[in-house]
């Protein structure tokens, strides 16, 4: 189910414009069809990629999703719910609070960063022998990313465990996520 203007009462999609957000999660669902997700053989992860590049963020268009909260680290707000095999959310950042470390549950992850900045911690996977002899493993930091508004990146389990988080000291730092499966 959308969280989109549903046009009721004024003319259909194809004879109103479109702001520029709209156009993109018209663009990301068309772009999954019917398929299962990134997943599928005739989806194109790097198209879902170029599709968020595209999108240059206009507060204007998303500022109604992006509800933030201080007392949490990070609100989840939903879009859309594409085709029923992706979820489309605007996640708010407070200041200087991030998500713990996590995997994605063998979900594809495209984000976006509408506002500010997100610091991304890439970690590996714990070494499973040494789990099953009784040892220590914790994950260890294999990349530390900051990005700044309009930048896009991918996570999937295949490259890791990551941690998201908002260096700002002050203010709300605001991403577009896709994740599929949901």
């Amino acid at each position: 189910m959308p969280f989109l203007k549903d046009g009721s009462g004024s003319p259909s999609n194809s004879e109103r414009d479109f702001d520029a957000f709209e156009k993109l999660v018209e663009d990301l669902r068309t772009a999954l069809g019917s398929s299962s997700g990134l997943d599928s053989d005739d989806v194109d992860p790097m198209n879902i990629q170029q599709l968020m590049e595209k999108y240059i963020s206009n507060s204007s268009e998303w500022e109604s999703y992006a509800l933030g909260d201080t007392s949490r680290a990070y609100t989840r707000n939903l879009i859309d719910e594409g085709n029923g095999k992706s979820n489309l959310l605007i996640l708010v950042w407070s200041p200087q609070k991030g998500s713990a470390i996590h995997d994605h549950a063998n979900a594809h992850c495209v984000m976006k960063i509408l506002k500010g900045k997100l610091q991304e911690t890439l970690y590996s996977w714990p070494d499973q022998e040494k789990i099953r002899e009784g040892q220590t493993s914790p994950p260890q930091v294999t990349r530390q990313t900051v990005y700044g508004e309009n930048q896009v990146t991918y996570m999937s389990d295949k490259l890791g465990l990551h941690r998201i988080s908002n260096p700002d000291p002050d203010d709300f730092a605001i991403s577009l996520h896709l994740y599929t499966p949901p």
